[in-house]
């Protein structure tokens, strides 16, 4: 996954500075959603793989099928990858590029993934928290995930609180082997 991200950071960038320098952060984030969901489609990566499609046959066809979503600099940028050889990186680079923008907008999204439901009170409080720490507005969702057994594991951009069950005695198995 790394490799991946690594390899579609610059073309989220890229991507991001365009939107940015003609006020279309929005609509470059719904365009790269768009054209994401598209080529990640299992009929769609099995027709965009085929050895049979050039590279510009594969941007001819995702263009065709985005056509309504996108403008030029969205089919430009489509017409990029191809010639590169990246259209299967648009998840990775739409993913990015959502870190781009909420960067740039002083924003993070977080998310809480607990044992069992966490109250609306208990949320904000993390939320308030996380503000914080980060000195960013907090997006927050949370999802339950039986698999901890208890407490949760909170998300935020690069930083990871491991505060469940499973990962403490995931820490003391480690601690007592070594």
């Amino acid at each position: 996954m790394s490799e991946l991200t690594t390899t579609a950071r610059p073309y989220a960038r890229a991507a991001f500075e365009l939107a940015n320098a003609n006020g279309e952060q929005a609509k470059w984030s719904e365009m790269l959603a768009y054209m994401a969901a598209v080529a990640h489609d299992p009929a769609m990566r099995a027709v965009l793989g085929s050895p049979r499609l050039s590279q510009q046959q594969a941007a001819d066809l995702l263009i065709a099928v985005c056509a309504q979503h996108i403008n030029e600099p969205g089919k430009n940028f489509i017409r990029l990858l191809a010639e590169n050889n990246r259209i299967p990186l648009l998840p990775e680079i739409a993913a990015m590029y959502q870190y781009y923008r909420a960067d740039a907008e002083g924003t993070v999204d977080a998310e809480v993934i607990a044992a069992s439901a966490i109250d609306d009170k208990r949320l904000a409080r993390i939320r308030a928290a996380l503000q914080r720490r980060l000195g960013k507005n907090v997006r927050l969702r949370s999802r339950t995930d039986k698999a901890l057994i208890g407490g949760a594991v909170i998300r935020a951009g690069d930083l990871v609180i491991d505060g469940c069950v499973r990962g403490r005695l995931d820490r003391l198995a480690t601690a007592l082997i070594h």
